[in-house]
């Protein structure tokens, strides 16, 4: 039985582990690829857009797959395009909200052949669909259980943390 509570707690448990796994993946493509790159925005260690992409990824699938009533395979197809798409807005999105706030730039997609903007490419937004098919088909239900298990009391203060991290970020970037 689902409650409103146990929903929210949920996704929010999602958010915080898809944006250390996020923080985790970029952290290691940084470090093999001797890049002096960093993360997002935050100090902690966590990258909010991870977060936020996996939880879209989540309303989206299971809402498409909810209502198209199709055979499996179209639905996949359908879902790869739609949250491919979806995503390249929260990644243009977020770009110019980093760029506007604080005046920084963390990606460019300019060097990509099929780019619109500094912030949206055809080849990243490929990959985005394809990462979200991986993403519903391996990745989440290997994590659902563990995610499922997280006390509320650690959800609560991850919240907290994560709150102060963005508040101390944004004075922070602002005095700069």
């Amino acid at each position: 039985m689902h409650t409103m509570i146990g929903d929210i707690m949920y996704y929010l448990n999602c958010f915080f582990v898809y944006s250390v796994l996020g923080h985790i993946l970029e952290t290691l493509v940084a470090f093999l690829t001797h890049t002096n790159f960093k993360s997002g925005i935050l100090n902690g260690f966590w990258t909010p857009v991870y977060g936020i992409g996996a939880v879209t990824i989540l309303f989206v699938s299971e809402y498409l797959f909810k209502n198209l009533h199709m055979n499996r395979v179209y639905e996949t197809v359908i879902v790869f395009f739609v949250v491919a798409i979806v995503l390249s807005t929260i990644e243009a999105l977020g770009g110019v909200l980093i760029e506007k706030m604080f005046g920084l730039t963390f990606w460019n997609y300019n060097s990509h052949k099929y780019h619109i903007g500094k912030y949206i490419s055809l080849e990243m937004t490929i990959t985005w669909g394809i990462a979200s098919v991986i993403f519903i088909y391996i990745i989440h239900p290997l994590l659902k259980g563990i995610i499922k298990k997280i006390p509320g009391w650690l959800t609560i203060s991850l919240l907290i943390l994560f709150i102060m991290d963005c508040m101390k970020t944004f004075i922070d970037k602002k005095k700069l």
